[in-house]
């Protein structure tokens, strides 16, 4: 789902024209397509992210709830063990996306701000 982030660099280099070239593309069509695709990329992830860190917290709540009843169940532990260090990693996971959605607007923004001006929300 990051094959957008990954690729910026070449995308930005490949659709924007350098001075010579301007004529042949429009460069500000091209970067407000380019923002769009961004936008709705990193929505989709953060929201798919949230999503699974939801339904995992509700499995170690219920989890929890189980292992207080049943405080000798190591089965019971150790599933409980798992489900938080899934839990942690998804929420490091959404560390690492504002890293890369950090990397990828910063790309964005040095080679399409002459060409155009995405809405205040970002």
């Amino acid at each position: 789902m990051r094959t957008i982030d990954d690729r910026i660099v070449h995308e930005l280099n490949t659709t924007i024209p350098t001075a010579s070239f301007v004529g042949k593309v429009d460069p500000g069509q091209t970067c407000k397509e380019l923002y769009e695709s961004l936008m709705d990329a990193h929505t989709k992830r953060e929201r798919i992210i949230k999503n699974c860190i939801s339904q995992t917290s509700a499995v170690v709540k219920t989890l929890k709830e189980e292992r207080e009843k049943a405080p000798e169940d190591a089965a019971l532990l150790k599933q409980l063990r798992k489900e938080q260090t899934k839990l942690k990693l998804m929420q490091s996971e959404l560390n690492v996306e504002e890293v890369v959605n950090d990397r990828s607007w910063k790309v964005f923004n040095e080679r399409c701000r002459i060409h155009y001006k995405p809405p205040k929300s970002q």
